[in-house]
């Protein structure tokens, strides 16, 4: 699985070219995307094979510099399109509009994020922790007070508590957050930030008394080296995968994944080409990279949207924890 793959490349060239490539390629139409890692090896995949099918005539580039962090770029208008791992905020609505951003929200797939242990560690039997274990781990209060498992649940062990997380520029995090603390960017500071994915899961591989959590397709692409923890949400622990998401039982940790496309670039031919290829083709793409895709009536519904330009998000700034793809769907068929 070639895109699979890609993931496990550390995610220091963050384009689908090289820059002598892109030197050569100068007369290429261009299309300009970045943010968020999780929607990268996505992103990455539609650009792939996108270039493929135009045999040479559209240049794609994509980085990651986390959600945040493309949606700063958007709402400048330095790029094209926008990977977001959450909606956009009413803030970042606001920077768009002040700047004569306008843009078009499409959904592309569904993430079961993913809290990993080390495989050594013994002590987290049944592969479980509740909602209220992973908040008393990460919650602003734990930064200097919880520093071992055993002070999280009596029965796990002194060993040293070394937390991995996305950086503040992440949409994961600001999820992950919102979803465990019930407010986005409240977290202890004390742990290991990245904004690369793949840096997160080498910690969790190189520590037994690690624990971090990050998209599900990097678990995916590592789970010979990584326990996935079922979480229980208030029913039950569950496991993250294809089929949970599916069936809306991986709460609240589901959630769909983003690409916002900025207005007068879709009016420009390869755009407009790039959209209709994620929205006809992707799906296939989506699963070989270890994401959800979603029905295809989500995507011919997004493809009418960006048609008929379809402006702003259904989410009005403010972002739902633990919403189903049928809730999403809902969602959409109102815009």
């Amino acid at each position: 699985m070639k895109f699979l793959q890609k993931v496990l490349v550390p995610a220091l060239i963050v384009g689908v070219v090289s820059v002598a490539a892109a030197d050569r390629a100068e007369a290429q139409a261009a299309i300009k995307i970045d943010g968020s890692s999780t929607v990268f090896p996505v992103s990455e995949a539609f650009a792939e094979e996108f270039q493929i099918s135009k045999r040479g005539k559209v240049r794609v580039t994509v980085g990651m510099s986390g959600t945040g962090g493309g949606f700063k770029k958007f709402c400048r208008g330095e790029i094209d399109m926008s990977n977001a791992s959450r909606p956009i905020l009413a803030e970042e609505m606001e920077v768009c509009r002040k700047n004569g951003i306008k843009y078009i929200e499409l959904p592309v797939a569904f993430d079961a994020l993913t809290v990993v242990v080390n495989p050594k560690n013994n002590w987290v039997k049944g592969n479980s922790m509740t909602v209220a274990d992973l908040r008393k781990m990460w919650e602003p209060a734990a930064q200097g007070r919880i520093s071992q498992w055993k002070q999280v649940r009596a029965e796990w062990p002194a060993e040293r508590l070394m937390l991995f997380g996305p950086g503040a520029d992440s949409g994961t995090f600001d999820y992950f957050t919102e979803a465990v603390m019930g407010r986005a960017k409240s977290s202890r500071g004390d742990f290991t930030a990245s904004e690369d994915d793949n840096t997160l899961v080498q910690g969790v591989e190189n520590n037994k008394s690690a624990l971090g959590y990050f998209g599900f397709a990097y678990y995916a692409a590592h789970k010979d080296k990584l326990r996935a923890v079922a979480i229980d949400g208030g029913k039950g622990p569950v496991l993250p995968s294809v089929e949970n998401v599916i069936n809306g039982t991986y709460l609240p940790l589901s959630r769909p994944l983003f690409v916002y496309v900025k207005e007068s670039s879709a009016a420009r031919p390869e755009v407009r080409e790039f959209v209709q290829f994620m929205m006809t083709q992707g799906a296939a793409l989506v699963s070989e990279v270890g994401y959800v895709p979603l029905p295809d009536s989500a995507y011919k519904l997004a493809w009418q949207h960006f048609n008929n330009k379809k402006l702003g998000s259904v989410f009005g700034g403010h972002p739902k924890v633990g919403i189903t793809i049928d809730q999403l769907l809902a969602m959409e068929a109102k815009l």
